[in-house]
C-alpha cells in the first residue's frame, strides 16, 4: 500500500499562536484591486491551519482599529509562511488600507485559524469546487493542498469572473494543473476584455456549462463560495439537476463561520415529488392538478394547451410565458433576462410550480 505524507507540521516543532504579530513578507497584485498578502513568524514559528479556513485581522484604519476576516489562500502543505488574497471592493476600509499601506516587515495581530469550511484533510474524494470573484480563495487553497499531497488528486474547478483580466491567481492555477492532468480549470467571464482574445466559456454558469465542464457532478463532493445570489443560483441549479445536497458545502466570502453552530443553513426552495400542485392557465380557461416537479410545460402539454418551446432546457427562450400568480422554481441556461424575470415572465420549460399558479396561457 502506497504510504501518504503527513503534511502537518511535528509536534516538536514551534507553531505559530495568535499571541505573536504576523510579519508581512510579500504583497503580489493579483488582478484590479486585489492582491495576496503573505506572511511570516517573527519568531519562526510554523503555521498549522486546515484547507479552506480564515484569518482574522486587526487593522490600524484611520479613525480606529478594525477588524476584518479573510480565507487563508496558502496551502498548510506550506507551512513557513501563511497568505491571504482579499479584493478591496468600492466601499472597502480594511482591504483598501493594506492595499495603500501595507509594506513587508509591518507587523499586524492576527487571531485564528478558524472555520468549518474545509477539506477532510485524509479522506479522498471527487471535488467540483465552484466560485466566483475573491470567493476563489478557498478553492485555491484547497486545490493547493490537494496538489502538494500528491496522491488520487480529483478536483474539477470552475471560477467565475467578470473579465479574463479579473480572474484571480490564473497562473497559478494554470501551473498545478499543467503538471497534474486530473486538476481540470474552467474559467466562465461574462464580458471580454477589450483588443484580448478569450477562447473559453462566456455569461453565466449554468445547467448546460455545468454539463459539458463536468458531466460527472453527481458523483463529485461540491464546494461553493462567493456572493450570496451566485451560491443561491448554484444550489438551484444541483437541486434541479437531482444533487445530493448533503454532499454541497458552502461559505459565503462575506460571513465565514467558525462553528457547526453558526452555521445557516439556506431555506432553499425544493419541489417535492410527493407533494401536489395546481397551476390555472388564465387564457385557456382551464385548471390541472399535478406535482411539484413537473414543469409548467409538460403539465401545458398534458393538458392540450400549446406553449411553443425549443430547447426544453432554459436556453432559447421560446417558451417565455408570463406567470400571473404565484412562486415557481425556475432554473435556467440563460434563455431569459433579469429584467424579464422582474417583470413577471417565466420559461414553462424549466418552471415548476410550488403549491397554485397561474399564467397567462
Amino acid at each position: 500500500m502506497a504510504q501518504h505524507m503527513d503534511l502537518s507540521a511535528p509536534d516538536d516543532i514551534a507553531i505559530w499562536r495568535d499571541d505573536e504579530p504576523l510579519e508581512c513578507c510579500a504583497i503580489v497584485p493579483e488582478a484590479p484591486d486585489v492582491a495576496t498578502f503573505s506572511f511570516v513568524s517573527p519568531s519562526g514559528a510554523l503555521f498549522r491551519h486546515k484547507p479552506g479556513q480564515f484569518l482574522t485581522l486587526e487593522l490600524p484604519v484611520p479613525g480606529g482599529t478594525v477588524w476584518r476576516t479573510y480565507t487563508i489562500s496558502s496551502s498548510p502543505s506550506r507551512p513557513l509562511g501563511i497568505s491571504i488574497t482579499a479584493k478591496a471592493q468600492g466601499d472597502s476600509i480594511g482591504t483598501r488600507w493594506m492595499m495603500d499601506n501595507l509594506k513587508p516587515g509591518m507587523r499586524l495581530k492576527a487571531s485564528g485559524p478558524a472555520g468549518i469550511f474545509t477539506l477532510p484533510v485524509r479522506e479522498r474524494k471527487k471535488y467540483l469546487f465552484i466560485s466566483a470573484g475573491s470567493g476563489v480563495t478557498p478553492s485555491l487553497a484547497m486545490t493547493t493542498y490537494l496538489y502538494d499531497r500528491g496522491t488520487e488528486i480529483d478536483v474539477n474547478f470552475i471560477n467565475c469572473a467578470r473579465r479574463p483580466s479579473e480572474i484571480i491567481a490564473r497562473q497559478r492555477l494554470e501551473q498545478m494543473a499543467s503538471r497534474v492532468p486530473s486538476i481540470k480549470l474552467s474559467f466562465i467571464v461574462e464580458e471580454d476584455d477589450p483588443y484580448r482574445v478569450w477562447t473559453g466559456f462566456r455569461g453565466r454558469l449554468n445547467q448546460v456549462m455545468l454539463g459539458l465542464i463536468a458531466s460527472d457532478y453527481l458523483d463529485r463532493e461540491v464546494y461553493c463560495c462567493g456572493p450570496e445570489p451566485f451560491m443561491a443560483a448554484v444550489r438551484e441549479m444541483l437541486i434541479a439537476l437531482g444533487y445530493d445536497m448533503d454532499r454541497y458545502h458552502q461559505e459565503s466570502f462575506e460571513k465565514p463561520v467558525e462553528t457547526v453552530a453558526e452555521q445557516v443553513v439556506p431555506e432553499d426552495l425544493v419541489p417535492d415529488a410527493a407533494s401536489e400542485a395546481e397551476v390555472a392557465f388564465a387564457k385557456s380557461g382551464k385548471t390541472a392538478i399535478c406535482a411539484e416537479t413537473d414543469t409548467i410545460l409538460a403539465v401545458a402539454r398534458a393538458s392540450g394547451i400549446v406553449i411553443p418551446s425549443g430547447c426544453t432546457f432554459g436556453v432559447c427562450g421560446t417558451c417565455r410565458i408570463r406567470k400571473l400568480e404565484g412562486q415557481v422554481l425556475m432554473v435556467h441556461s440563460g434563455g431569459i433576462s433579469d429584467d424579464d424575470i422582474e417583470d413577471g415572465f417565466i420559461l414553462a420549460c424549466c418552471s415548476k410550480p410550488i403549491g397554485k399558479v397561474a399564467v397567462e396561457v
